[in-house]
């Protein structure tokens, strides 16, 4: 079971609201009734109760570019939910400093929407409302939409903190792309393995005279690093979990690319490319093939196709390690914990607030619109109607509060609709990981302390490290060098907790 470690800092700052919520303190927001809805629909909220003396909500949102007072998605939850709310978005810059002061000051906000770090911290700090009980009274739809193992990530001590917003489930982001054309010229047939992607890259260099693959500092891992087994942050091995930085395979894999390097196969500027930069050099016709991200495919292909109005490209299918098997590592990590906290003097009518935005109608409406103005269906698919879907619903995803764990995947396609390059590599993608996908099974883990406190600067050291063993900077010999900090900067705690998480969990 994982233990609560009490923040004193964010206590202290907190501390005096809840002991005014522990004796009726007030806030600066009473519950004032709404005016009547004017119609039948607004009249009757989505959740079944009459919304004449629903209070009026007071919530805490991420950042975002927008007025949320004029944001299509906010009008449209008040006019289906019949709930008033008064949105406080965090700034770009100090958001946890801004976050800790909104909670702890007596303006009676009622909920929160957190990322996993904000999440941990004021449930640490006792800020947040146990769940359970509420879920349960007024959570029918939010019951039937979020499946029981995303809950587990919300759940500290045995008890629900947060509804989890799991996102657009899971997904496969980027694959390699390769100039078509040059291969046929060359006589080249696409590589299904390390080996096969080694002779093709050569002869691209010797015949070409290019960049036989490039990639971005931020893009290291994925088709080659699978097939040496290094999945995601975390694997499974004899029942135990280890981090990628422990597994024997990453020195396989990074030896491998060090040959790629040092022979002039793999961008020589690797170490310290943007994506951009890449995707230059792509669509400049200095490189032959690049890992693309499908959300980069519209961009990046229009622009090869301006430079080179013959150019063709085509999707290398996820490589083969040795046994023969290709895999794709992905991760379905819970994005946002949306919070009630502990000051609100709303609890049940929050609840009641987050369970309507979830029944069936009202969460289609939120996440893609109205058909035949918003979107329309050809083959049984969601297609945006533009621009009247950007219009109206570029910034929705910020008003989600959880999502319908099976039905959102399928709506959310519409927004890769809006360009068919874009959505023809997106499907492509999809297609060639179905079957292979091994998602990292540190996905349903709670928020835990010393993972949410190491995992981003261990994350960095790591990624820093392994391009300077790729790059030659480093030898590959001092491997085990660079894995004794690791582990002594705060690796082996890291490990530690989230096998005891792992284990618990079982």
């Amino acid at each position: 079971m994982i233990k609560l470690k009490r923040s004193s800092i964010l206590a202290a700052v907190l501390g005096f609201t809840l002991a005014l919520s522990g004796c009726g303190g007030g806030g600066s927001t009473a519950e004032q009734p709404n005016e009547p809805p004017t119609t039948p629909e607004q009249g009757q909220g989505a959740s079944g109760g009459e919304t004449a003396e629903k209070p009026n909500l007071r919530m805490i949102m991420q950042y975002g570019l927008f007025d949320p007072k004029t944001e299509f998605a906010a009008k449209y939850i008040q006019e289906r939910t019949g709930y008033n709310v008064e949105y406080e978005l965090l700034p770009a810059e100090g958001a946890d400093e801004k976050l800790n002061l909104l909670v702890s000051s007596k303006d009676n906000y009622d909920l929160v929407k957190l990322n996993a770090a904000q999440f941990y911290n004021l449930a640490s700090a006792g800020a947040l409302e146990p769940l359970d009980d509420l879920i349960e009274s007024h959570g029918n739809y939010i019951k039937q939409s979020i499946k029981p193992e995303s809950f587990g990530s919300a759940m500290i001590d045995g008890k629900i903190y947060g509804i989890p917003e799991t996102g657009a489930g899971v997904s496969i982001g980027e694959e390699l792309v390769v100039r078509q054309d040059w291969l046929d010229e060359l006589g080249l047939s696409i590589p299904t393995n390390t080996d096969e992607l080694y002779d093709v890259l050569k002869t691209i260099k010797e015949k070409k005279n290019v960049i036989p693959l490039t990639m971005s500092k931020d893009s290291i891992y994925g088709d080659i690093a699978t097939t040496f087994g290094v999945l995601t942050d975390w694997k499974e091995v004899d029942g135990q979990l280890m981090h990628r930085a422990e597994l024997p395979e990453m020195v396989e894999f990074i030896t491998y690319m060090n040959k790629l390097y040092k022979e002039g196969l793999l961008d020589t500027e690797t170490p310290i490319n943007t994506a951009q930069k890449s995707i230059e050099k792509f669509a400049g016709g200095n490189a032959a093939m690049y890992k693309l991200a499908w959300w980069n495919a519209g961009t990046t292909i229009s622009a090869l196709e301006k430079n080179f109005p013959e150019a063709k490209t085509a999707v290398v299918p996820y490589l083969k390690g040795k046994d023969g098997k290709a895999v794709v590592g992905a991760k379905a990590n819970t994005t946002w914990y949306i919070s009630i906290l502990k000051s609100s003097k709303n609890k049940e009518a929050t609840m009641d607030f987050l369970n309507a935005k979830l029944e069936p109608e009202t969460f289609k409406g939120i996440a893609i619109g109205e058909e035949g103005v918003h979107h329309e269906v050809k083959d049984g698919k969601y297609y945006p109607i533009l621009p009247k879907f950007n219009d109206d619903l570029n910034n929705a995803s910020s008003f989600l509060t959880g999502v319908d764990e099976e039905k959102y995947p399928i709506y959310w396609q519409a927004r890769v609709r809006k360009d068919p390059v874009l959505q023809a590599h997106f499907e492509e993608f999809q297609s060639n990981a179905e079957g292979l996908i091994v998602v990292d099974p540190m996905s349903t883990a709670p928020p835990i302390d010393a993972v949410s406190k190491n995992l981003l600067r261990l994350t960095t050291m790591l990624d820093d490290n392994v391009l300077q063993f790729i790059s030659g900077a480093k030898p590959i010999e001092d491997y085990d060098k660079f894995l004794a900090q690791w582990r002594a900067e705060g690796g082996a705690d890291m490990v530690a907790a989230a096998n005891e998480w792992f284990q618990s969990s079982k």
